[in-house]
């Protein structure tokens, strides 16, 4: 806060020169005279350096670079008066309190902290610290530390009030006011003036004589509340009575040892006594004569100003009949708080015929000074009201309240003072040396009007010292200084005032610092100071290494209000002041917290409008006129931080700034404090704001975007890139717009809760501020090219979800930009679907798809980017999700998948698109649905075909096996049935469920009968094997001739030789055929349902094929052969199909009991005529019988 200066160095009459400047500006007088002509380094003058004239140029350079000079030097010297005044208010401060009014204070200033500020300011003196200052100051500062005490302090804050007191009653006389508003505020100054430092008195009079020290609670004085203090008559005071100034004092008495005992052996036992005569009586230890020390102390109270002390020195008898020690010596002291400190040798009295003559004892007497103890020593006095005899007496000067001093006599041994004067309206000044008077030697006397003390010293700087002491109490304006040494100050005569003791005369006058001390506060314009003070408090607080936000330390609160109190700094000067701060900073980019500004700004405005926030009525043209001047440029500065608002309050830090920042635009929009503006104006004024918000932040953001684009590829510029770096630029503004709006609406909506629809206006200017770009970077894009897709999901996602974006007129546009697109994409998909259909299903092999993903045709489809899969690059094969779980049980051909997929793909985009306008997206879905539905058809249809080719083309033998191509189109069905509930099915209202529901049911229909349909076939294929084994076993029937060739060549034959007969061939391949084609549809058809009903109809037609082709031998009896055939395939089918899971009311059918009540009659005839024939084959269950 002060510029580095020059050395103290300096010659005596550029320290004259200074001296008058501050005196001349403390006291507004005449300009002041030049500083002498600067010197070159050889000492010549430089206007002496050369003869002739010099150029008006060089005149120019020259006269500049002085007035610079004296410019710096002036607000040095201006810096050093300002602090002395700064250092007073922290030295003693009286008014202030801790900061308790404003919200979000810091930690108050406690005790650690302010002895951490004391040490803090020591250490700066002592040079220990790092902060930059020239030495002229550090010894300005160390003489001002050095020279005023806190006596002085208070003596100096009652002189001060006397003189703005009496500047008052001058400015009353002279009628010299500031300009009011209106006249009658003129009087009513004048009371305000008085009223304060009457409140200031009041202050300082409450406040403790010391702080920290023990209460005094003496009686105050009581004042009148309109008069100072020097023109309170003997009337108004209030007589102290002597028991007012009664005093407590702490002794100690410290014993060290005796010197010189002679008297007693050295093995006797000694020891002393002390005490207080008055008080109580101690003792120290007890120790041999040999050697007697001890090193003892004791403390004692006394209200004794000149107390008697007396310690002894006893040793203990020895006699049987002794009842007190032997007393071996004694001394008697007066202290004072004066006497001194340190151990010293005091010569005891010895009894008579003692051998002890030179007995002396070491002890140190320390008597404390009381806080209220101001001065004490002998002085010889004489008055006319007291003290009427010249002669010596101890007198005490006693500090009863801030405002109230006597000046009192004791003696020995009393508490109560024997003669006291009060203080109140004398002055003190040196004299010469009265010759009548006997006794003294320098002298000094107490004037008040009808009464004269004289007082004498006999030591010149005990005078001094004394004359200090009743200045500071009197509180009288003019300060004494000796003939000597006012003669040594001004030898040419003259009336100086200085403000440091005589005593630090020489080193305040090296320093320079004696005129800043004793300079009359009331004569500066504190208002200027403290704007000063105030200004550069706020530079230094927003160049902390922390944000503060404008807030003052609890620190600087209370020296700021400290200031203002002492010095009669008006609140809304101090207000106006600080806006005037807080709006230029803010306005050159630091954070201010708008709490201040709302703060400061009613303040003042509750002031200009007389609602007296202060008690201060008065309003004066300037504040008037600065009010209106700061009101019109906080408006601007609000205004264009809520158009910033991005920027000046960050993802909404600080915390609730924005906020307040609108309401405080609100308050400064009132034309008065009473009268609340209407809403609409308010939401005007920010609607004009957030409009230009919307062109700033897409300002700033296209050119964020363009930095990123030029680091990353410098060749390319947004006009001469190709269409798919346009389309890539503007599909990241578009994040970039989306971020932004979700940022507002994050951190920013809730500040603008008042009025959410301008924060939508603001978010639509926005947009269409980045439509301009988008249409440019479309309309660039080739035809048939999807790859704006990826844009329009982007946008939509983030606009569908916002109350007041969504189908707002961004949206709208957007929307009438892509709706051909989307139309003309299905078209051309719908068109390559039914292409790849008919040309996959021409060159389908049918094979498992398990079996052929990395082998699916490439088909030329539209490429649409936002699909789980490119569909021009479909070798590249990534199965979709919903495909991945069917995986295990899923065998449809490739043709069929490839079309599934296609379809829940393209639903799936469309569906991923959003579209926010219902009935084009009901529109888009019902197209989808119908779309898959017709495909879904001819695809069932060309499946149903190519099963009944493939089917035929299988033998009707044992040897069929059900090839897996007819797997494969069984599957196709059962997915295509899956596939309709997802990719047909729509939803809607009622009435368009029902019309739909009819459409719907259409291809569920086809899709069941054609199931049923390939069923029928596949049973069909399956019994003609049934029939062709049953058409073997009829060359055994009875009568045929094969029948009867065949009986006579085994019979004739087995009369020679063991005949094998028919073996059990033709039963077990019909056996083995089944079982295989059950495993093989169980393994490759996917749907249960349909496998049981495929089993059902198989037993159901086979019991039925043989059951007729028995009635059509009911008449014939079975050959023994045909016995054992039927029995082993009608038996093991049955337990076949019952393992598939056919149901018992199925088995067990009148057609399977029918054939089974044949074969049983068969096998007991059998049985009858030929026990042995049927080898064990038996239509009853048997667990032994063959597998």
């Amino acid at each position: 806060m002060l510029d580095p200066s020059s050395s103290e160095e300096e010659s005596d009459e550029v320290l004259e020169e200074e001296r008058r400047d501050v005196l001349v500006a403390a006291g507004g007088g005449s300009p002041r005279s030049l500083p002498p002509p600067p010197r070159d380094p050889r000492g010549r003058e430089a206007g002496a350096a050369r003869a002739v004239s010099p150029s008006p140029s060089v005149l120019s350079e020259g006269r500049e670079e002085q007035e610079r000079l004296q410019r710096e030097e002036r607000e040095k010297r201006l810096r050093l008066q300002l602090y002395v005044f700064i250092a007073r208010c922290i030295a003693h401060p009286f008014n202030a309190k801790q900061p308790t009014d404003m919200a979000r204070r810091q930690q108050k200033l406690n005790k650690q902290q302010l002895q951490m500020l004391k040490e803090r300011f020591q250490a700066f003196l002592n040079g220990e610290t790092q902060i930059v200052a020239d030495e002229a100051f550090c010894n300005a500062v160390r003489s001002y530390y050095e020279l005023d005490n806190g006596d002085e302090q208070a003596a100096q804050i009652r002189r001060e009030l006397d003189g703005r007191l009496q500047l008052a009653e001058q400015m009353a006389r002279e009628r010299k006011f500031p300009k009011f508003v209106t006249r009658e505020m003129e009087n009513m100054y004048i009371e305000e003036l008085r009223s304060s430092v009457n409140l200031l008195m009041a202050n300082l009079e409450s406040l403790p004589v010391s702080k920290g020290g023990p209460e005094f609670k003496l009686q105050k004085l009581k004042r009148s509340q309109n008069s100072a203090f020097l023109d309170i008559g003997d009337e108004n005071e209030v007589q102290l009575s002597k028991s007012d100034v009664v005093l407590s004092f702490t002794l100690e008495i410290v014993i060290m040892e005796v010197q010189g005992l002679k008297s007693v052996a050295p093995n006797r036992i000694v020891y002393c006594t002390m005490e207080v005569e008055g008080g109580e009586k101690l003792q120290t230890d007890q120790a041999e004569a040999s050697r007697p020390q001890w090193g003892t102390q004791g403390d004692f109270t006394t209200t004794h100003p000149r107390p008697v002390v007396k310690v002894k020195l006893f040793t203990e008898s020895t006699g049987v009949l002794a009842l007190e020690d032997k007393e071996l010596g004694r001394v008697v002291l007066y202290p004072t708080s004066n006497s001194p400190k340190s151990p010293d040798l005091h010569k005891m009295i010895v009894p008579k015929n003692s051998q002890d003559s030179d007995l002396k004892i070491k002890l140190a007497v320390r008597m404390d000074k009381p806080p209220h103890m101001k001065h004490c020593g002998y002085l010889y006095a004489l008055g006319q009201k007291v003290w009427k005899r010249w002669k010596k007496r101890y007198f005490v000067l006693v500090q009863v309240s801030q405002y109230t001093f006597a000046m009192c006599s004791y003696r020995e041994k009393k508490s109560e003072p024997q003669e006291l004067m009060q203080l109140e309206g004398y002055t003190v000044d040196y004299t010469a040396p009265h010759t009548g008077l006997q006794g003294g030697r320098v002298f000094f006397n107490a004037v008040k009007e009808g009464d004269t003390v004289i007082f004498a010293s006999d030591d010149e700087q005990d005078r001094i010292l004394w004359v200090q002491a009743m200045y500071r109490a009197t509180g009288q304006s003019y300060k004494p200084v000796p003939a000597s040494q006012a003669q040594k100050m001004n030898p040419k005569g003259g009336n100086v005032n200085t403000g440091i003791s005589p005593l630090y005369t020489d080193r305040g006058q090296k320093h320079g610092m004696d005129e800043f001390i004793s300079a009359n506060p009331c004569k500066f314009d504190h208002a200027s100071l403290f704007r000063l003070l105030q200004r550069q408090t706020l530079d230094h607080r927003l160049n902390d290494s922390y944000s503060c936000l404008g807030w003052f330390s609890p620190g600087q609160v209370f020296v700021l209000d400290e200031y203002c109190a002492r010095y009669g700094v008006r609140g809304c000067h101090r207000h106006l002041c600080y806006l005037n701060e807080l709006i230029e900073h803010s306005e050159n980019g630091s954070v201010i917290d708008p709490t201040l500004l709302h703060y400061s700004f009613a303040f003042c405005a509750s002031h200009v409008h007389g609602n007296r926030p202060d008690g201060i009525g008065t309003v004066s043209v300037e504040e008037k006129e600065r009010f209106e001047e700061i009101k019109d440029r906080l408006s601007s500065l609000l205004e264009n931080q809520i158009s910033h608002f991005r920027y000046c309050f960050p993802f909404g830090r600080p915390e609730g700034a924005l906020k307040a920042t609108l309401s405080l635009l609100e308050r400064v929009l009132m034309k008065d404090i009473a009268t609340p503006i209407p809403a609409e104006e308010v939401k005007k004024v920010v609607r004009k704001c957030l409009e230009k918000a919307a062109l700033i932040n897409y300002t700033r953001l296209t050119e964020y975007a363009k930095i990123e684009a030029t680091a990353e590829k410098d060749s390319e510029t947004m006009n001469q890139a190709t269409p798919a770096r346009k389309l890539e630029e503007v599909l990241h503004l578009a994040e970039l717009c989306i971020e932004v709006l979700q940022q507002n609406e994050e951190h920013h909506s809730e500040a603008f809760a008042w009025w959410p629809e301008l924060l939508a206006e603001h978010a639509e200017k926005f947009l269409s501020l980045y439509s301009v770009d988008m249409d440019s970077a479309l309309e660039a894009q080739l035809q048939d090219s999807w790859d704006s897709f990826p844009l329009f999901q982007l946008l939509n996602n983030a606009l569908r979800n916002d109350t007041f974006l969504c189908n707002g007129k961004f949206h709208k546009h957007l929307q009438e930009i892509f709706v051909p697109m989307v139309i003309r994409y299905i078209d051309l998909m719908e068109s390559s679907i039914a292409q790849s259909i008919h040309r996959g299903l021409e060159q389908e092999s049918w094979q498992p798809v398990k079996s052929i993903t990395n082998s699916l045709p490439n088909v030329a489809l539209p490429k649409v980017p936002s699909l789980p899969l490119n569909l021009p690059q479909i070798p590249s094969f990534t199965t979709p999700t919903w495909m991945t779980s069917l995986y295990d049980s899923t065998n449809g051909s490739a043709t069929s998948e490839d079309l599934f997929w296609k379809l829940d793909a393209l639903q799936m985009f469309v569906f991923d698109l959003h579209w926010p306008e219902p009935e084009f997206a009901h529109h888009l879905e019902q197209r989808l649905k119908l779309m898959a539905t017709d495909m879904i058809e001819a695809c069932v249809k060309r499946t149903r075909i190519a099963f009944e080719l493939k089917l035929q083309k299988t033998n009707k033998s044992t040897d069929l096996r059900i090839p897996s191509s007819l797997c494969t189109m069984f599957n196709v069905l059962v997915d295509a049935k899956k596939q309709t509930a997802k990719l047909c099915i729509l939803d809607g209202g009622q009435e368009f469920a029902s019309q739909w529901q009819q459409y719907h049911s259409k291809i569920d229909d086809l899709i069941e009968e054609t199931v049923k349909e390939i069923i029928s076939l596949l049973v069909s294929k399956v019994v003609s094997v049934l029939e062709g084994v049953l058409s073997k076993l009829s060359r055994y029937d009875e009568g045929t001739f094969f029948s009867s060739l065949v009986s006579f060549t085994v019979k004739a034959a087995a009369k020679y030789v063991d005949v094998p007969k028919p073996g059990m061939d033709l039963a077990d391949t019909y056996i083995m055929f089944v079982r295989q084609n059950q495993d093989i549809l169980r393994e490759k058809v996917n749907e249960e349902m349909y496998i049981e009903k495929l089993f059902d109809q198989w037993y159901s037609s086979s019991m039925k094929v043989i059951c007729m082709w028995l009635a059509d031998r009911l008449d014939l009896q079975l050959h023994i052969y045909q016995l054992k055939t039927l029995i082993k395939i009608v038996k093991k089918t049955y337990r076949d199909f019952r393992l598939q899971g056919v149901l018992e009311g199925t088995l067990n059918s009148k057609t399977y009991d029918t054939v089974h009540s044949r074969l049983t009659v068969e096998e007991a005839t059998v049985s009858v005529t030929d026990a042995g024939g049927l080898q064990g084959i038996t239509m009853k269950d048997s667990d032994e019988e063959e597998g």
